[in-house]
Parts: C-alpha cells; sequence; structure tokens
C-alpha cells in the first residue's frame, strides 16, 4: 500500500459532513491536512488540534470564502509558510442557504445571482484552486486533484436543477484538467456521490422524500455517509490509483441504477 506519511493534503470545506471525513481519512494514514473553514474559526481550531493530537499529524486551518476566489492566492501562500509541500488538493466547499436563492429551486424559479453563485463555488473555486495547487505539485513532482461532484446531474432530483448542472460542469473541467496537468504527473479525477445524510442535504426542503427515496433505490438499502465518499477520494490520491485521471467515480450505493 502506499506510504502517505509526511504528505500534505489541502481541501477546502472540512469542519463538518463529507470534508471533515476526508480530512480524518488522510489523517490517519499520516498526511499533514490544511483545511478551509467559512465563518467558524473556532469550530475549525478544535478540529485542527484534534488531529494533532489523535494522529500525531499537523494540521492548519485558514478561513476561505469560496465566492471571492481572489483569496485562494494568500490562501496558498498561508499555507506555504505553515507546510513544506502539497501533494492533493481536494474541492470540497459548497454553499448553501441565502447565497443559493434563486439558484436552488424549480427551473421557472431559477435566477442568475443564484446560479452564478453556485458555478463560482463549484466551478471557478475548483479551477482557480487547482491552478495554485499545481503549482506546488509540480515542485513535488506530482500530486493528485479530486473534485466533488453529485448523481444530480445524471438523474432527477427536485429543486437540484442549479446545483446539477453545475456538478456536470466540474465533471467536465476536471477532465481538461487531467489532459492538461498530465504532463506535470498531476491527475485530477472527480467523485459523484449519491445523497450523502449531510447537514448540506438536510437543507433540502425536502429532505425527508429525498432520504426515503435514496434508501428505496439504493442496492445497500441505506442513505450513503461522509466516510462511504472519503474512502474513494483517499484511493483516487494513492498510487494505486495511479493511472486512473479524468475520471468520474460514481459512490451512490447503486441508487442511479434502479
Amino acid at each position: 500500500m502506499t506510504n502517505m506519511k509526511g504528505k500534505t493534503l489541502v481541501i477546502t470545506g472540512a469542519t463538518k459532513g463529507i470534508g471533515q471525513a476526508i480530512a480524518e481519512k488522510f489523517a490517519q494514514n499520516g498526511v499533514n491536512i490544511a483545511f478551509t473553514y467559512n465563518s467558524n474559526a473556532e469550530t475549525a481550531a478544535v478540529l485542527a488540534q484534534g488531529l494533532e493530537e489523535k494522529y500525531g499529524i499537523k494540521a492548519r486551518a485558514y478561513p476561505l470564502n469560496i465566492l471571492e476566489t481572489d483569496e485562494f492566492k494568500p490562501l496558498f501562500e498561508a499555507i506555504d509558510a505553515d507546510f513544506d509541500r502539497v501533494d492533493f488538493f481536494v474541492s470540497n466547499a459548497m454553499i448553501y442557504g441565502r447565497p443559493v436563492v434563486g439558484g436552488y429551486g424549480k427551473f421557472m424559479r431559477l435566477k442568475p445571482r443564484g446560479l452564478n453563485n453556485i458555478y463560482t463555488a463549484t466551478v471557478n473555486a475548483f479551477v482557480v484552486g487547482t491552478q495554485e495547487a499545481a503549482k506546488r505539485m509540480e515542485k513535488v513532482g506530482g500530486g493528485a486533484v479530486v473534485t466533488m461532484s453529485s448523481t444530480g446531474n445524471l438523474i432527477y432530483i427536485e429543486n437540484y436543477a442549479g446545483h446539477g448542472t453545475n456538478k456536470a460542469a466540474v465533471e467536465a473541467m476536471s477532465r481538461y484538467a487531467a489532459v492538461e496537468l498530465g504532463e506535470m504527473n498531476i491527475r485530477v479525477n472527480a467523485v459523484s456521490g449519491g445523497p450523502i445524510d449531510t447537514d448540506a442535504l438536510k437543507a433540502f426542503t425536502n429532505y425527508e422524500e429525498v432520504k426515503a427515496e435514496t434508501i428505496r433505490r439504493s442496492a445497500m438499502n441505506r442513505m450513503g455517509s461522509p466516510n462511504d465518499i472519503a474512502g474513494a477520494v483517499y484511493f483516487l490520491c494513492t498510487e494505486e490509483a495511479g493511472w486512473i485521471t479524468g475520471q468520474t467515480i460514481v459512490v451512490d450505493g447503486g441508487t442511479t441504477f434502479r
């Protein structure tokens, strides 16, 4: 198995849910963690300290508003001051609530502002974050990038048109990045999750319906958990996945097949 000790993961949005599960998965395998948070500095500090004490790695938290893409350059400069390398980048942070008003809803109620915010948080954040990460990965001989997607771009989910179409867009962008960054020995993939039981999903107005339908459709007869996604993301960053790039790995418990 790949020896990951001493390498560094940069991940956006890791204070809860899928992001936290990913950070912990890497940390338990000896990877140092640089992660971002949106507003809760206290929660982020507690998480960083917990990862360090539990796994004996280095963990640092940095504020980031993914709707302000100009913040990525100073973010990575701050990471440079704390870490001597960047090996992996996971574009995970997402938005919900007020910023997606006009982007989350029925087709006839969609508005450009909400849709544009979702695009910025999904596609632009992936692009700018990957550009900064790739510059650092090249210096250490390569690395791996993973962006988070959703099966909502494959099957119909009520009120999800804005998110679903932007997940399709980020998958396409990741394939272009994979081709062009391959010469730098950087692999780029996407992980497309079925509905995962997180706070973001619970923010949906029809959460209970989505949960029930997911369980009904799943060949595993259960909802997905953040750990289900974390395992796939981690695998894509290991040498065992060394010839996998430009792909979207669907992790959905079989829900898109039924």
